[in-house]
């Protein structure tokens, strides 16, 4: 019997240290978040991705991530669980499917130089200031522009950096978030990543496309869009988002948002998000437009972050409910607190 456990007890180390072996150099990240949310109107008014539910705690979502590095190939996964990474951002996301995690990013990617590298598979999009993952963004909530944009493309690009400060990308990608492209490869896509003086980056983005159904149910479209950040001080930071997007046939959408953020303290940070989103006329059918103020805070300790943010939109078509929920009217406000851990 002594011999058994002995012989047990080697396998079950030398088993232990193999895993260890084989996992080594394997980086894993990862975030998780909760919310409460209040709508001053008693109920589910301003629609935009995240922090929808009104008064209750509420889950986002549990993100975990591997990413492994082998002399010039590397490869990312990414995977969600939750509310926030399934029913809002996924390609079956409509609640009737079974699957209770999402895949945010699957690809890998190859640097042939210094200079150039190209990279296949499925991965968060280019397009846009905000993200899917809460702990990349500094407000909880998020903004129209990203809901209206892509949030993930499948595809291979290319990148090749001109100088550390003038780098571009190119590549070809299925339609909007979804794992296979039911068209064919159908759209292509293109970033100019300019970094001219120290603190300033900006990011000139480019996807024209056709996706299933094409032209005959609007969703062809081209969309350029601009991204760009400057630390103007230690302590005081400018963000920038402008998409104009536009269908082949007719409609579309543009906005413009400013993400000003001021340092108080290595650990406590205030900001603001202020948006204009219209949709465009189609016909004679006028495009309504929304003006949206965030105000954020955020606490960190650590990993940890606590983001108390007070919301107000606004639209002149009424698109918003009094507390009765049958009355138009067209502003809406809400206040939210959220946790969001990232390690």
């Amino acid at each position: 019997m002594r011999k058994k456990s002995l012989l047990l007890s080697l396998f079950m180390m030398g088993a232990f240290a193999y895993a260890q072996e084989s996992i080594s150099g394997i980086e894993i990240t990862g975030s998780a978040d909760a919310y409460y949310k209040y709508d001053f109107a008693k109920g589910e008014n301003i629609e935009t991705y995240f922090a929808n539910d009104h008064n209750s705690i509420s889950l986002g979502m549990l993100n975990l991530g591997l990413k492994k590095s082998t002399g010039k190939a590397s490869f990312v996964g990414e995977v969600s669980f939750g509310p926030r990474g399934q029913y809002l951002t996924i390609p079956n996301g409509d609640g009737t499917d079974d699957n209770s995690f999402h895949i945010q990013n699957l690809y890998v990617d190859y640097a042939f130089t210094d200079k150039f590298s190209m990279t296949a598979g499925y991965m968060g999009t280019f397009i846009g200031y905000e993200v899917i993952s809460p702990a990349a963004n500094f407000h909880y909530s998020t903004s129209y522009l990203f809901g209206a944009g892509p949030f993930q493309n499948a595809g291979i690009k290319g990148t090749y950096a001109f100088s550390d400060k003038v780098s571009l990308m190119a590549g070809l990608f299925n339609d909007w978030n979804v794992y296979k492209d039911l068209n064919g490869v159908s759209h292509f896509g293109a970033q100019l990543s300019l970094a001219p003086v120290d603190g300033l980056s900006i990011y000139a983005n480019f996807l024209t496309g056709s996706s299933a159904g094409g032209k005959e149910e609007y969703s062809s479209g081209t969309i350029y869009d601009l991204v760009a950040s400057y630390d103007v001080s230690d302590k005081f930071s400018l963000g920038l988002n402008a998409a104009d997007y536009s269908f082949k046939s007719e409609g579309g959408y543009q906005g413009v948002a400013l993400y000003p953020k001021f340092n108080v303290t290595d650990y406590a940070q205030i900001g603001l998000r202020g948006e204009y989103f219209k949709w465009k006329d189609v016909s004679d059918t006028e495009g309504a437009s929304v003006t949206s103020l965030t105000l954020s805070g955020k606490l960190t300790h650590g990993g940890l972050s606590l983001i108390p943010e007070f919301r107000f939109d606004s639209d002149d078509s009424k698109p918003f409910f009094k507390s009765d929920f049958t009355t138009p009217t067209k502003s809406a406000s809400q206040f939210s607190l959220a946790l969001v851990y990232a390690f």
